[in-house]
């Protein structure tokens, strides 16, 4: 599996970035795939079928020059931001056949990242469909988009965070796993007590990754920026809901 630790300036090419991963091994130029990623500023990212309106506080994003962003895979809307590392995989549905159903891909991918932790002396499990947690508190949110004969699957590890600034983001979810309850983003969240530079060797462990991180190759690196451009800063892709 090919390693890279690749992160851009704007929000819109962190997000095409991972369908150009996706894109590429579906057209076979290129293959499974694990991605690290961190953005400096803050922003918002739904979910592909997500009502904006019903998930973002608008005016706190504009008066904060919060930018708010759709991504092309499902799930939840969540605050990006430094002390967020973003993982994602691109992995080959003929290979694992445990990724033949959604949920059944979900217990495959984050029960290995929850045993990689356990393995390193943290006490995190997999809970609810998609989400890692600790201590009752979810650290990780994830999604996927699948293709024919790939998937991508990314998340989100909370480690240095402000948790506080989600509440004035983003509104109180209506779909919310059952073990969350009537919790609020303060009381649900947690930030994992690791360093980033630990928390990407636990997920390289977990799906047998080794060696430095290759360089990503140049078309990649300008299918992203264009796709950035021709998608994720179009409002009509944005606000399509």
């Amino acid at each position: 599996m090919r390693l890279l630790d690749i992160s851009f300036k704007k929000p819109s090419e962190n997000l095409a970035f991972d369908e150009v991963l996706l894109d590429g091994a579906e057209g076979g130029q290129t293959g499974e795939t694990l991605r690290f990623w961190e953005s400096r500023a803050p922003f918002v990212v739904l979910g592909v079928s997500q009502v904006l309106r019903r998930e973002v506080w608008e005016k706190n994003c504009a008066a904060d020059r919060v930018g708010v962003f759709r991504r092309s895979s499902a799930g939840g809307c969540v605050l990006q931001g430094p002390g967020c590392l973003n993982f994602s995989l691109v992995l080959r549905r003929d290979g694992h056949p445990e990724l033949k159903t959604v949920r059944g891909s979900y217990c495959y991918i984050l029960g290995r990242i929850s045993e990689a932790f356990r393995q390193q002396g943290a006490a995190v499990r997999h809970k609810g469909v998609a989400d890692l947690a600790m201590g009752g508190k979810k650290v990780s949110g994830n999604a996927q988009k699948r293709r024919r004969k790939y998937i991508l699957h990314h998340g989100t590890l909370l480690y240095g965070f402000d948790i506080q600034h989600m509440e004035r983001y983003l509104r109180e979810p209506a779909d919310r796993p059952q073990y969350r309850g009537p919790r609020t983003h303060r009381g649900f969240l947690r930030a994992l007590p690791i360093k980033p530079q630990q928390l990407k060797q636990v997920v390289c462990k977990a799906f047998d990754v080794g060696g430095d991180p290759e360089k990503a190759q140049a078309w990649e690196v300008r299918a992203a920026k264009a796709l950035a451009g021709e998608k994720h800063e179009v409002l009509e892709w944005i606000r399509r809901r």
